[in-house]
């Protein structure tokens, strides 16, 4: 089994700062690629970054606003998000694709439980 766990969510007014973080448990062998994506009430779930080695990839809506890093070491990612609009309101998923090897090698994309971010004044 492979956890990933989000936190770091909460009511921010516009202009604010948040940190997501999500880390990955169960069993790794290693992680390609990790990353966000949001979805708001009605609409479908977007990109919003991706990091693989040392590329990023970011959606046109946060770039110069969020910047995703990633903790190799501790299986996290992390999402830094400034000057918040309130269209980034959505419930934050975090997302990995993982390989594995016990018992048998596999390999597959997991999602978090999401984190909830509203951006309001």
């Amino acid at each position: 089994q492979v956890q990933l766990v989000e936190s770091g969510g909460g009511l921010v007014q516009p202009g604010g700062s948040l940190r997501l973080s999500c880390a990955a448990s169960g069993s790794i062998f290693s992680i390609n690629s990790m990353g966000w994506y949001r979805q708001a009430p009605g609409k479908q779930r977007e990109l919003v970054a991706t990091i693989t080695g040392g590329s990023t990839n970011y959606a046109d809506s946060v770039k110069g606003r969020f910047t995703i890093s990633r903790d190799n070491a501790k299986n996290t990612v992390y999402l830094q998000m400034n000057s918040l609009k309130p269209e980034d309101t959505a419930v934050y998923y975090c997302n990995a694709d993982v390989l594995s090897r016990s018992p048998l090698w596999t390999k597959g994309e997991y999602w978090g439980q999401g984190t909830q971010v509203t951006v309001s004044s």
